[in-house]
């Protein structure tokens, strides 16, 4: 007897089209492979300046800033994604990938119903298009990573067609910035989903170990300062 029923089924990783008003889901994109690595960049909002002040008078000022935030630090996600139909023709035909790799490549762009309608207002000499709204996008991995985001890269590579030169298999070179309070109106759903992301990273946070000092070669008077 078999327990292959056992093994816990894989969690993947994917896209959320949320409506930007109410927040409720839209379509779900689940990457077909999750990605063997994630690089992940943070860079602090710091109320300093970061340059030398050049002896002037704004040096004390600065100096006052050195451990102050102005905001939450600003996060961006790449990875590689694959989509790959070689071993699946049944269902790939008869457009090969075409369908999935459309779906993504309409993150990045509006559809044509809306640039007519923006054409019609510019027609009608409206003085003022607002500029065309998107779907919020939310970026899961695993449910103690899921945060608002905007695609700001996407780079395809084609390696593979069929008779009818449908692409079937292919590389995604995907970038991601996390779109934080800062980014977003307040009160939007965004907002509150970046809220509960932060709130999330706390929670691991506190979770962490926390080592003495003997593990690093010191005793608490190593390390006492006071403020004259």
């Amino acid at each position: 007897m078999t327990r292959y029923a056992d093994i816990p089924k894989p969690i993947r990783s994917g896209i959320v089209l949320l409506d930007p008003d109410r927040g409720t889901p839209q379509r779900i994109i689940v990457l077909q492979f999750n990605p063997d690595t994630l690089e992940r960049s943070l860079s602090p909002q710091s109320a300093g300046g970061s340059g030398d002040s050049g002896g002037g008078g704004s040096g004390n000022g600065d100096r006052n800033e050195a451990l102050r935030l102005k905001g939450p630090a600003q996060e961006t996600w790449k990875f590689t994604a694959e989509i790959d139909a070689t071993d699946q023709f049944e269902i790939a035909a008869p457009d090969g990938i075409h369908p999935q790799l459309a779906v993504l490549e309409m993150l990045v762009q509006p559809t044509s119903a809306q640039l007519r309608e923006a054409s019609r207002l510019s027609k009608k000499g409206t003085i003022e298009i607002s500029p065309i709204e998107m779907p919020l996008t939310l970026f899961t991995w695993g449910s103690k990573r899921v945060m608002p985001v905007r695609l700001t890269e996407l780079s395809i590579n084609e390696s593979a067609f069929d008779v009818n030169l449908n692409p079937i298999r292919a590389s995604l070179s995907i970038g991601l910035k996390v779109l934080t309070v800062s980014d977003l109106p307040l009160g939007h759903p965004g907002a509150e989903l970046y809220y509960a992301h932060l709130a999330q990273k706390e929670r691991l946070a506190g979770a962490a170990r926390t080592a003495g000092l003997g593990s690093l070669g010191l005793r608490p008077g190593d390390i006492t300062v006071g403020r004259g």
